[in-house]
């Protein structure tokens, strides 16, 4: 099993770059692939709810296993001092992704885990504050499943009957969150499919 660790000094600044999607999209696919590999690692970043006081702590390490690359979420997650979040995240955009004339209908993730119910949080143009984002909820298992989300099942936090669009997203995160938990959650991939 190879094993590369991405800690991260939550005092520090981080710059995210923003993924292209021209590099990272196979054209002859139906879906804009997102793979975890020791290159696209630097794209993704982990957070806590340290930067706002809370006391949750973790790590985001990247892994091999069997021929799968994947990226696996680790931690305890507290909710003391008002805090109850750790995440794996990064800065995305579609705001070509029109191009084709298709438009895209959701995201797929291929995930495993420790049985416990984890989530997406998307971020977009008009999602501005901290505390407001679009979520969908899953459950991970201790196999690899493939789990299909599409946009119409996210929630926006702040105003419910908002409604998802692909174009408008820049953020996307996987994470363990609400309660206080141990999380354990890998993702080898993130599809987002037509």
């Amino acid at each position: 099993m190879m094993k590369w660790t991405y800690n991260f000094n939550m005092k520090k600044i981080f710059f995210l770059m923003l993924l292209s999607l021209t590099a990272m999209a196979s054209a002859s696919e139906e879906n804009l692939s997102f793979p975890f590999t020791s290159d696209s690692g630097k794209y993704w970043q982990y957070v806590s709810d340290r930067t706002m006081g809370g006391i949750s702590n973790g790590q985001v390490t990247l892994e091999q296993d069997a021929g799968i690359s994947f990226a696996k979420l680790t931690g305890n997650v507290s909710t003391k001092n008002n805090g109850g979040f750790i995440q794996l995240r990064s800065r995305i955009s579609f705001a070509n992704s029109d191009e084709t004339g298709k438009e895209l209908q959701g995201v797929r993730l291929n995930v495993r885990g420790n049985g416990e119910t984890y989530h997406i949080f998307i971020r977009t143009n008009d999602t501005r504050s901290y505390s407001d984002y679009y979520s969908a909820t899953f459950q991970a298992n201790t196999n690899w499943e493939v789990i299909d989300f599409p946009f119409s099942s996210f929630e926006r936090k702040r105003a419910p009957d908002s409604t998802l669009r692909a174009e408008n997203i820049r953020a996307f995160a996987v994470v363990a969150y609400g309660r206080d938990f141990t999380a354990d959650v890998s993702v080898s991939t993130v599809d987002f499919y037509y």
